[in-house]
């Protein structure tokens, strides 16, 4: 009887009991030419936080995010997320590892050739989500970031502000445990990306885990959340309610 109930325990999810989201332990990233992308860093990031990971151009933000997603791996060092070692992960397991990861990218990604329902209807259609749920769950994700009345509409004939909560829609349509957040306001204008980044934070204020990677200044200034700057490849500062660090 106690075999059974372990199993049942160890089959209910990895994100669902953990405190660390995230945790890295002296992990490195070198490439084959230059000095390491990621020199020795160690961080945690618990569950239900916000988190910006900021730094100039090859400070190493790009690398980490690919890490944590196991599009690349460490040359050193352990990398968990959401309970898996993504230095030992089997390749079979990654796409379901990366089932409980939303991912929202600066330019947006969208099907040109789709309709807004249509391009948040394809994540539930990667993970085979049954028709039936995918009809009340697409209508109900849209409607919570404001484009109810836009669903018929092709990304063309969107605003940037609007291409990207399609993006943010996709990518929490399947309910994820951790938001991957790549330049989100790259490419949109001061009214915009505020407007943006408080959906992220009433999102993170749901439940779910929040890391944005970004060159906002005045962004992560005003947001008050804890700030973790790299500088090429290092972690040079890690403060809750931190603030951008110019770097000469």
């Amino acid at each position: 009887m106690a075999d059974v109930t372990k199993k049942k325990r160890k089959k209910k999810g990895r994100a669902g009991d953990l405190k660390n989201i995230i945790t890295l332990e002296h992990v490195s990233k070198s490439y084959e030419t230059g000095s390491p992308a990621l020199d020795d860093i160690s961080l945690k990031i618990e569950k239900g936080e916000f988190v910006f990971i900021v730094g100039d151009s090859g400070s190493g933000k790009s690398t980490l995010i690919k890490l944590l997603l196991r599009e690349l791996k460490a040359t050193e060092g352990e990398v968990k997320v959401l309970g898996y070692d993504l230095n030992r992960i089997r390749r079979r397991k990654i796409p379901m590892f990366r089932r409980n990861i939303g991912i929202v990218f600066q330019d947006f990604r969208l099907l040109k050739d789709r309709n807004v329902y249509e391009n948040v209807a394809f994540a539930q259609r990667i993970i085979q989500v049954p028709s039936k749920e995918m009809k009340r769950n697409v209508p109900e994700i849209l409607a919570s970031v404001g484009l109810a009345g836009k669903y018929k509409a092709r990304p063309k004939q969107l605003s940037g502000g609007e291409q990207q909560r399609v993006a943010i829609a996709r990518a929490l349509v399947n309910k994820p445990t951790l938001l991957l957040c790549d330049e989100p306001t790259g490419n949109l204008d001061p009214k915009n990306s505020l407007e943006i980044m408080k959906m992220l934070e009433e999102i993170n204020q749901k439940g779910t885990t929040v890391l944005v990677v970004t060159h906002n200044k005045e962004i992560v200034n005003s947001m008050e959340k804890r700030v973790i700057t790299l500088k090429r490849g290092v972690i040079i500062s890690d403060e809750e309610k931190g603030a951008y660090i110019d770097e000469d």
